[in-house]
């Protein structure tokens, strides 16, 4: 019985979680109400004071499930990666074409969940936090984006033989992101644009050549740039 309950338990509170995501993300904190989350997760008025203390503890909450989903996503790309460039740091350094092929990956696989329709709820949650962020923005900027963006800065660092922690490299490491999150967060645009229905595979296997010649275009400005 007691197993049970547990079972029971632990899918109510994950009822609530995809629920927060995705009433959280379409009408905002202010907007949201718990009888609007509990009626949403068909859970009772009292599940987001047991399982959560509050509308706010569900909404921190939330946050971190999306960042973990994201993390489970790239989970074993990200844990070499990151063990790899901390090797670098310590010790072994990265040549330019390994750098190049981890950054191609990591954000090849990155590519591939924001088209995914898994993050739909989540990309709302993102943008408004963006827009107006929360303490749920540090849940997410500190645990996930902070060193995914750390991690690309060091990569990026490396094809352009600059330090990893200059405001040029944080730039193009943003810039690299951003192109490949406009799949996402501007859906409606590129689907317009390229006059698609929907990004299918053939969708995606263009978005993952496209980052392949985004990385392949990282390099060391030519020494006359800029000269007479």
């Amino acid at each position: 019985m007691s197993g049970r309950k547990i079972e029971r338990g632990d899918q109510t509170r994950e009822k609530l979680l995809i629920a927060a995501v995705d009433v959280l993300g379409r009408v905002g904190f202010d907007g949201a109400t718990t009888r609007m989350l509990c009626e949403k997760a068909g859970a009772n008025q009292q599940a987001i004071a047991y399982y959560f203390g509050n509308k706010e503890g569900l909404y921190l909450a939330a946050a971190t499930s999306i960042g973990d989903g994201i993390k489970d996503h790239i989970a074993p790309l990200r844990s070499l990666v990151f063990a790899r460039v901390e090797e670098a740091r310590s010790g072994t350094p990265l040549g330019t074409d390994e750098a190049r092929r981890l950054l191609t990956e990591i954000i090849q696989r990155m590519a591939a969940l924001f088209v995914s329709s898994r993050s739909e709820p989540w990309a709302r949650f993102i943008i408004r936090e963006q827009m107006q962020p929360t303490t749920a923005f540090r849940c997410l900027y500190d645990d996930l984006m902070g060193p995914l963006l750390n991690i690309c800065d060091h990569l990026i660092g490396t094809l352009l033989d600059e330090d990893s922690a200059s405001e040029h490299v944080r730039l193009r490491t943003l810039a690299l992101v951003g192109s490949v999150l406009m799949f996402r967060m501007g859906r409606a645009s590129v689907l317009a644009a390229l006059d698609w229905e929907t990004i299918d595979d053939n969708g995606l296997a263009a978005i993952e050549a496209l980052v392949v010649e985004l990385v392949g275009s990282i390099a060391p400005a030519s020494p006359n740039v800029g000269g007479a």
